[in-house]
């Protein structure tokens, strides 16, 4: 994993209360996309797009399986199936 990714990842841990803190660092793409997106910032997103780039965090979302989409909260996959359509 990248080190900015590790470092997005420790300055946003509280979104991640949940995951133990050994674990933290190995949390996956999918896991990482879900949890900004439906619990962080606008600025949180702007900010993970830089660290995945806007292509991966749209390739993640839209390649969501069934039961994934389903974690997505209904406002957020529509807000968010507008704001990467873009990058898809």
């Amino acid at each position: 994993m990248s080190k900015e990714r590790n470092n997005f990842i420790d300055r946003h841990s509280a979104l991640f209360w949940y995951t133990p803190e050994a674990e933290k660092r190995n949390i996956s793409d999918e896991l990482l996309v879900e949890t900004v997106l439906n619990d962080g910032t606008l600025d949180d997103f702007r900010e993970l797009k830089k660290v995945l780039t806007p292509q991966r965090v749209a390739k993640v979302f839209f390649g969501a399986s069934e039961r994934q989409v389903k974690n997505y909260y209904p406002e957020i996959r529509n807000f968010f199936s507008l704001a990467l359509k873009q990058y898809a």
